[in-house]
């Protein structure tokens, strides 16, 4: 089966553009991501609870990843950070019975382009398959028969041959690229670049001296959508 490239980097005025799109939804997310929030740290919190890694502060046990170096593998347990990897398993959570649709795998192959520092995907990946089911779903006509989220990113940490935690950069690549490859131009809740974000606000307050709970620090929504 052969590879689809990943999205080439956008230049000049429509760069700039999908940026402004990319950081707008970023404020969006984070004034009306307390549920998904919710949703990342129980995932989280349940997936190294199995595993026996800390979702806050002390030592790697049992099963550490074995694909991010030890340094890097320390930073992410010790402030308890998100990684990219455990994002997308929180998306199995939240939308996993949504049928896999192409911007689904933009921000799937967008995710694990900057987990892996790859400039394409991974053969067997988490983002072929998801490209591989966006293309089979559009050729479905019951969403019964279809692919669903929950199918390819249920153990996406594992098929991630390196991982790390999410940061705001992370986020608004990930949120561009589902834009770009939504026919409405927009994120999903729940989606993938929904849950991306909601990591990255959590790292970003994991990161701040005597942070408070991220529910504590989280700004009243102005407004709500379905």
């Amino acid at each position: 089966m052969s590879q689809e490239q990943p999205m080439k980097p956008q230049m000049g005025e429509e760069a700039q553009e999908h940026h402004n799109n990319a950081s707008a939804h970023i404020q969006e997310h984070k004034d009306l991501s307390i549920k998904a929030m919710d949703n990342i740290e129980t995932s989280v919190s349940a997936r190294r609870a199995a595993t026996n890694e800390p979702s806050n502060g002390g030592q790697v046990g049992g099963k550490s990843s074995q694909q991010a170096s030890p340094l890097a593998a320390e930073a992410i347990f010790e402030r308890g950070n998100i990684t990219i990897g455990e994002a997308l398993e929180a998306t199995a959570l939240t939308a996993g019975s949504r049928p896999v649709d192409y911007s689904d795998a933009a921000a799937i192959q967008a995710a694990e382009v900057r987990a892996t520092g790859r400039t394409n995907i991974v053969p067997g990946g988490v983002a072929a398959a998801a490209q591989s089911a966006a293309t089979r779903n559009a050729r479905v006509a019951r969403d019964d028969d279809k692919t669903k989220l929950s199918e390819i990113l249920a153990e996406a940490t594992s098929k991630l041959p390196a991982d790390k935690p999410v940061t705001r950069r992370d986020a608004e690549g990930v949120i561009g690229a589902e834009l770009r490859n939504d026919p409405n131009l927009t994120t999903r809740p729940g989606g993938v670049a929904a849950s991306l974000a909601a990591a990255a606000r959590i790292n970003q307050i994991n990161q701040t001296p005597h942070s408070q709970s991220p529910h504590s620090q989280h700004s009243p929504s102005p407004r709500n959508k379905d």
